[in-house]
């Protein structure tokens, strides 16, 4: 068995069963084309290589045959390969992504011309009505070309998905790894949420003492991240709301900042979405503020708090949206989790209801009960990937 084997479905399933043909061109991004081919393996993918004559003088055809377990195709030949992989045949190809993708090779497959194995691929796979994706590497002045943007358009206009690069040191770079990944799944995927606008509310809020200290909490915004990327996954109109955090943020997907309630509070009146998700850590109560800094001293000092309006309550009372709420408790036994989170379904009128003991929980993984209206307690545990899956799995089954 090919080491690459050995790699499939250890990250998730998600892939599983697809075969996806990445076309390599002749740009310097090339040697990123090894990492995402084993990206795509670990997700489920069979990956079938295929190079232009000039990605083959920046990496070497062997590296990507290591990657995948595939023997590339460099030249088209009596195997026709573009045709048994993306032609009209039966066990085709599931999609065609081209990463790193040139201004070359995007303005010939504008044209309709192929003169490399990428290229007659591209216009085998568009006649055929194969999804294909195209990823943008280039330098930027060569992206601002305006007969290249042009050939963009006209890309998008016939249905293939782009890639928009990532604009950095005056070049049109490859965009993130994961952010192709997340492109090939989302058009691959299920698409249960295709057409829905989903809000991830999550992180932590922080409280301010004075102008320099602040009561804040253990929130690590993992399960909202997951949650984020699991729905444009799955096809949703994906925004992110995220207060403090200790984790990566998608950059592909829209992301507000927020730092206190009354922040949150603010951003209210602009939720006009289909699901709202809050795996938030709002804090129940806020200092008295003070102007400056509090003299630093060795008696005691004293803060008084205050209670918080409830976020899900405005939410509740603003939007008609399927909303999600959380429960954390500590040391609590099962049937009183699952009682108390209950009863705040019930105070705030929640479809769906998440609820821990915080005694459970890692940076990495949990341990939840997803309640909703149709009274089924269920019990999950593992990572917060697995969790999210699951909790947009409910949302997806009831609203």
């Amino acid at each position: 068995m090919h080491p690459a084997r050995e790699l499939c479905c250890i990250k998730s399933h998600k892939l599983e069963g697809k075969k996806i043909v990445i076309g390599v061109t002749g740009s310097i991004a090339a040697v990123e084309s090894v990492k995402l081919s084993r990206e795509l393996i670990r997700h489920g993918a069979e990956v079938y290589p295929v190079m232009s004559p000039a990605a083959q003088r920046i990496i070497h055809p062997n590296a990507l045959e290591f990657a995948t377990g595939n023997v590339p195709v460099t030249e088209i030949d009596g195997q026709v390969q573009h045709v048994a992989l993306c032609g009209e045949v039966k066990d085709r190809a599931d999609m065609l992504l081209i990463a790193p993708s040139t201004a070359n090779t995007i303005s010939k497959i504008a044209c309709g011309i192929d003169d490399t194995s990428v290229t007659t691929f591209a216009t085998t796979a568009i006649g055929s009505k194969i999804p294909v994706i195209v990823v943008c590497a280039m330098h930027i002045s060569m992206y601002n070309h305006p007969l290249v943007l042009e050939n963009i358009k006209k890309l998008r206009e016939i249905g293939i998905s782009i890639l928009e690069p990532k604009i950095e040191e005056h070049k049109a770079k490859m965009p993130n790894i994961h952010e192709i990944v997340a492109e090939v799944i989302r058009i691959l995927g299920k698409r249960d949420l295709d057409g829905k606008k989903t809000l991830i509310i999550a992180g932590a809020t922080a409280e301010e003492i004075d102008d320099m200290r602040i009561i804040t909490n253990r929130s690590t915004g993992r399960t909202g991240v997951e949650l984020a990327m699991n729905s444009y996954e799955r096809g949703a109109d994906v925004a992110l709301w995220m207060g403090r955090c200790h984790v990566p943020l998608p950059e592909f997907i829209p992301t507000k900042r927020f730092e206190t309630v009354q922040d949150l509070l603010k951003m209210v009146d602009e939720i006009d979405h289909d699901i709202v998700i809050i795996p938030a850590a709002i804090s129940d109560y806020s200092p008295e503020k003070h102007k400056g800094k509090i003299p630093s001293q060795s008696e005691e000092l004293s803060i008084k708090l205050r209670p918080n309006p409830k976020i899900i309550q405005k939410i509740r009372s603003k939007s008609d949206c399927y909303l999600v709420g959380f429960k954390a408790e500590y040391g609590v036994t099962e049937e009183e989790l699952v009682e108390r989170a209950r009863s705040r379904m019930k105070e705030t009128g929640l479809d769906l209801i998440v609820a821990n003991d915080i005694s459970n929980t890692t940076q990495d993984e949990n341990c939840v009960f997803i309640l909703g209206n149709d009274m089924k307690n269920e019990k999950i545990a593992g990572r917060k990937e697995k969790i999210a899956m699951r909790i947009l799995d409910r949302v997806v089954s009831l609203c």
